[in-house]
């Protein structure tokens, strides 16, 4: 039998791959289908961020690798909205709300847990920072009238401390060492920064172009850790950086400032918040397998069951909180 020509062969190959993922592009499905394939990237690609973050961490130090993740991810958006779309320049208020977002968002909190990889594993870094909706209902409460915590939210704040308590059990004899103790304050205070962030983002960001927000703010905290790694002497000079460092960099800033970001603020328009913050739930559990399987962190019956805990806990403050939002019947 007579084999067709090569060049037919790639022909109807290509047709054949063409009409079995064409059905699959995103495009083909419905806006609320493509906010929801959004989710699912966010929360498998910002799990694996925290490893990435670990291994930039092992050859330049962390303030100095958050702050070039920052400024090369906030030009990239820039120049994009600058440039390409001719977007105006901010107004003088504008601007001293981008630098406020980015000191609270990616200065103090990106820039702490990234910080903090340098003395614990991505994994439980991780799982610190999912506790960040704990600290905004307590934040809430505290900065905000008339907010107060509700029976579903107090036994999700409950869960969430007994959650981070039981991992913190299994590393007992890590907080001998000293650096360890120090990693836990970065993050624990990370998440913190992150809950005031967001409550001053929520108040003091309307009207603002989400997505030109966040470039400016990713520019100016770049701008500023930079500094801020020099002056401290937390800074290594370029030339001597390896590769490993800037395939840990390329990868931060594509699937961990562009993609996935620009995804969740696609989700967060789309979708309800509770659809849209899944991935919160999920980012924590892919960083602790993906951190054991490619970087052999610690992985055990109690550290998985501390971080089902946690996230469960995390689960109904989100729940708990999200009800003390809504308006009361009349």
């Amino acid at each position: 039998m007579k084999q067709p020509p090569l060049k037919q062969y790639i022909y109807d190959l290509y047709d054949t791959v063409k009409n079995t993922v064409q059905p699959l592009h995103p495009k083909k499905h419905s806006e609320k289908t493509r906010a929801l394939l959004a989710v699912g990237l966010v929360s498998f690609f910002w799990g694996t961020t925290w490893l990435a973050s670990k291994k930039g961490v092992e050859t330049i130090p962390g303030l100095q690798l958050a702050g070039i993740r920052q400024f090369l991810g906030g030009s990239i958006y820039l120049i994009y909205f600058l440039i390409i779309k001719r977007h105006p320049l901010p107004s003088l208020k504008q601007l001293t709300q981008f630098l406020w977002m980015s000191i609270l968002m990616f200065v103090i909190s990106n820039g702490f847990s990234t910080w903090s990889l340098q003395y614990i594993p991505s994994g439980l870094g991780a799982v610190i920072g999912a506790i960040s909706p704990i600290w905004i209902a307590i934040f809430s409460v505290m900065m905000i009238r008339d907010t107060k915590l509700n029976l579903i939210t107090s036994i999700g704040l409950l869960f969430g401390f007994l959650g981070i308590l039981i991992i913190f059990y299994d590393y007992l004899d890590a907080f001998l060492n000293t650096r360890f103790t120090i990693g836990i304050i970065l993050g624990i205070f990370a998440t913190m920064t992150w809950a005031v962030g967001t409550i001053y983002t929520v108040r003091h960001s309307k009207n603002l172009n989400a997505y030109y927000s966040v470039g400016w703010q990713m520019f100016l905290s770049g701008v500023i850790l930079t500094i801020v790694s020099r002056a401290t002497g937390q800074f290594v000079p370029l030339e001597q950086t390896t590769p490993k460092t800037w395939y840990a960099i390329g990868y931060l800033v594509m699937f961990g400032s562009i993609i996935t970001l620009a995804a969740f603020i696609y989700a967060l328009k789309r979708l309800p918040p509770a659809q849209a913050s899944v991935y919160a739930y999920i980012n924590p559990i892919v960083a602790v397998i993906i951190g054991s399987l490619l970087n052999n962190e610690k992985l055990n019956l109690v550290i998985a069951g501390g971080t089902l805990v946690t996230l469960l806990g995390v689960y109904l403050v989100n729940t708990g909180y999200k009800k003390t939002q809504l308006p009361e019947e009349s």
